[in-house]
């Protein structure tokens, strides 16, 4: 949960609102079949030392279904795990994806994107 206070009061964003709000523009975008709840660096993450794992921990609001937000210095961090349909341009449906979520984020928000990155963990007929 993110938590803004200005000169006319507090506003708050839940995790549920940026799941949805990203997850939503996501799978209205053309070839995405849908999004995966795991990602690859889980597998990772088991082999590393936790030493270095908390050496670079970041303050993450939310990670579900294929969605990992950071906040960090006032900008947004995205992390996007998708499956996308056998046969279309994989590089032209991640552009369209980062350019629909950073739009969405910061039109709904106010907040910075600083970066948007899509993991494409499956190909699917």
């Amino acid at each position: 949960m993110i938590t803004i206070n200005n000169h006319l009061g507090t506003i708050t964003y839940s995790k549920q609102f940026f799941y949805s709000l990203i997850g939503g523009t996501v799978t209205n975008c053309f070839g995405i079949v849908g999004m995966n709840a795991g990602d690859a660096k889980q597998t990772f993450v088991e082999k590393v030392p936790l030493k270095f794992i908390k050496k670079f921990a970041e303050k993450t609001i939310l990670s579900e279904k294929g969605v990992t937000v950071r906040y960090k210095n006032d900008k947004l961090y995205i992390d996007l795990h998708i499956s996308v349909m056998y046969g279309v341009n994989v590089s032209t449906i991640v552009k369209s994806i980062i350019h629909k979520v950073r739009f969405a984020v910061e039109d709904e928000t106010g907040f910075t994107v600083d970066k948007v990155n899509v993991f494409v963990d499956a190909v699917k007929v």
